[in-house]
């Protein structure tokens, strides 16, 4: 009779399953597998091996972490690699059922975003005029992420081709290759007429890399800007005008502003890219949280 499989070696095939299969980048690989180990020596610890996985070992086995302090969303965590797991198991003949679809995640307490007052994304933007090829990027990089709202990501793929000046506007691919088009403010038009004139070929060099010849922002060495370096960009000129942000706060400041000033949800919601509406309803509790601070200080009987 042969032996069982090590768990290891279970793991181990997982992780390629992950990896080459669903295509899970290597972060999410490796946060799965640091919860699947806990999870091992969670079973052997009581008696028990993979092929007893079921809905109240796992259960106990979350319990168990939520009374040791792990949050919501390491929980949560927990039982996304749990059901991949499971599902794994199942499909390759370890399990005779599949316990994953009946394991519940925690419901998620989403945190009202931290925006920029428009006072502060003003400071933000009417700094210092910038003079090097790298504070010309970070100017508009800082400008672009606020007049749009794209993500850092979608600013890093953008390339000179997308932006319409005809138009005002710049073609974005966000989460699952959607295509959507936004507009563009004028100050953010001209922090990018100033960053690719003479910013951008003093950090393109005589040649250019061939890889990144029609990217929009370039880095230190000629190549397309990365999102690490994009971050450090945004929180570098915030930090020079004592402010304290990051490229997702620029995004919230934007999708907040907006609505302040009247937008409507639905056109916020395709201004950001959102497939659903829920997403975008986040923003309206900010607002809504501003409308009562304004109204306690304002209104008679308040």
């Amino acid at each position: 009779m042969t032996a069982p499989e090590p768990p290891s070696g279970v793991l181990e095939r997982f992780a390629e399953h992950l990896t080459g299969e669903l295509g899970r980048s290597p972060h999410t690989v490796r946060g799965y597998q640091a919860d699947l180990r806990s999870l091992l020596q969670d079973l052997d610890s009581r008696g028990h091996t993979l092929a007893d996985l079921d809905v109240p070992l796992v259960r106990a086995w979350l319990s168990r972490a939520r009374e040791a302090g792990a949050s919501r969303s390491t929980v949560a965590r927990r039982v996304a690699a749990v059901r991949a797991l499971t599902r794994y198991l199942y499909r390759e003949g370890v399990l005779a059922t599949d316990p994953g679809p009946r394991l519940a995640a925690p419901s998620q307490q989403r945190a009202l975003p931290v925006v920029l007052d428009e006072g502060q994304a003003a400071t933000a933007l009417e700094g210092r005029a910038p003079e090097t090829p790298v504070e010309l990027r970070r100017h508009a990089v800082v400008e672009l992420l606020y007049a749009t709202g794209i993500r850092v990501a979608e600013l890093c793929a953008l390339d000179l081709a997308d932006l319409d000046r005809s138009r005002n506007t710049v073609r974005v691919l966000g989460k699952g290759d959607k295509e959507r088009t936004v507009p563009v403010g004028l100050p953010a038009l001209d922090a990018l007429d100033a960053w690719t004139a003479r910013g951008r070929p003093g950090l393109a060099g005589p040649v250019g890399r061939p890889d990144s010849a029609g990217a929009l922002f370039l880095g230190a060495r000629g190549g397309r800007l990365g999102v690490r370096q994009a971050r450090e960009d945004v929180h570098a000129h915030l930090r020079a005008v004592s402010l304290d942000s990051a490229p997702h706060g620029l995004r919230h400041s934007a999708a907040t502003h907006l609505l302040n000033g009247g937008a409507d949800l639905r056109s916020v919601q395709e201004f950001l890219g959102h497939s659903s509406p829920r997403s975008t309803q986040i923003y309206t509790h900010v607002s809504v949280d501003r409308l009562r601070s304004a109204y306690q200080q304002a209104h008679p009987r308040a």
